[in-house]
């Protein structure tokens, strides 16, 4: 499971022109499902997102967390995050996991992500054409998977 979380102002997710998710001060994650990925992943993912302190402090150092700030989250089903690029220049998303899979996954780990939170998470719609709008905190762009959890 790979994520990249941006610390954002603002972020919304439309969808043939329909607003279908927004939130204000918070994170923006873009999550992408490989096939190998279980539950495992989703608890670990959600539990190291909400505490990662990328939120500044009164001294403004990057010392807060999602949970400590309070922030607001939305969460985007990527496919694309697992795109290999190494042979030829059209990407293969062979390791990204179908439907089937990771319907389920991404689900579970909105569903731990808002139960960390103690607060309902923006969402995109899975395999739709979404049209993401963020503004982004700093920036601050992590990139965190969960293959390499050493």
């Amino acid at each position: 499971m790979r994520a990249v979380i941006q610390r954002v102002s603002k972020a919304s997710v439309t969808v043939d022109e329909n607003l279908v998710s927004s939130i204000k001060k918070g994170a923006l994650i873009l999550l992408g499902i490989e096939n190998t990925d279980s539950h495992e992943d989703v608890e670990w993912l959600s539990k190291k997102i909400t505490n990662l302190r990328i939120f500044p402090d009164d001294e403004g150092v990057m010392n807060r967390s999602l949970l400590e700030t309070k922030g607001e989250a939305l969460v985007v089903s990527q496919f694309t995050l697992h795109a290999q690029t190494k042979k030829g220049n059209r990407p293969s998303y062979i390791k990204a996991a179908g439907p089937d899979k990771a319907i389920p996954l991404y689900e579970a780990f909105c569903g731990n992500l808002s139960a960390q939170l103690g607060k309902e998470v923006g969402r995109g719609i899975f395999g739709a054409d979404m049209k993401v709008e963020l503004l982004n905190d700093g920036p601050v762009t992590i990139i965190i998977d969960t293959k390499n959890k050493a």
